[in-house]
């Protein structure tokens, strides 16, 4: 799940201590690490549900580069949680018969091993799902996609968000599997203690160099 990095259209809250050109700058930095990630998972069949438009995204034309081989699908839904279940039920349809892990773009320290151990995951569980240190999650998987239609319950962007996805989950009788907590990158604080911990990256290098730690 992605936002095309447009500025003025993402990541408008790290705005001020950056403008909204070097806001849309990290944004794509962090969706470039994050296809990185994805594309370097065993066996993954990448998808990216996109809302909004690559041609008037910074960094379009690598961005395009990156998505060569990807499925790329349009978010489509009324409100966060239907776009999300139908993320899932479009990728079901794409590659009907797989599992479906899905993650957004605010987490570009995530690694392949980290997103192999979700994959993994459902094929003992029913269900993963990876808190995020906000109250949210990062990364949420089902074994089948069907199950994902039970994110439209879970209103989103409130700081039991995670706890009441877990619930939701449980109560369908899903067995849940537990993935690593990461950080989101919401604020500029979020950016900079998650760019510390992936210096190397290109989300680390993205943020104005007066801010660096």
């Amino acid at each position: 799940m992605a936002k095309a990095p447009v500025p003025g259209l993402v990541k408008t809250r790290l705005c001020p201590p950056a403008t909204h050109a070097e806001a849309a700058h990290i944004a794509a930095a962090s969706l470039r690490d994050t296809i990185d990630a994805v594309q370097g998972t065993a066996r993954a069949r990448p998808v990216l549900a996109l809302a909004g438009e690559l041609d008037s995204a910074t960094g379009a034309v690598e961005l395009r580069d990156a998505l060569r081989g990807w499925t790329v699908l349009g978010q489509r839904g009324d409100g966060f949680p239907a776009r999300l279940a139908a993320a899932h039920a479009d990728t079901a349809a794409a590659h009907p018969g797989l599992p479906v892990v899905q993650i957004g773009m605010d987490t570009p320290q995530v690694t392949p091993d980290l997103l192999s151990e979700a994959c993994a995951a459902l094929d003992v569980a029913d269900a993963a799902l990876g808190m995020a240190e906000d109250g949210g999650w990062w990364v949420v998987g089902f074994r089948d996609p069907a199950a994902a239609s039970l994110l439209e319950l879970v209103p989103t962007s409130r700081p039991d968000t995670g706890a009441r996805t877990l619930a939701a989950l449980r109560t369908a009788g899903l067995r849940v599997a537990s993935l690593p907590q990461l950080t989101d990158v919401d604020t500029m604080g979020d950016a900079l203690r998650v760019a510390g911990s992936v210096p190397d990256s290109r989300f680390a290098s993205s943020l104005p160099a007066g801010l660096r730690r």
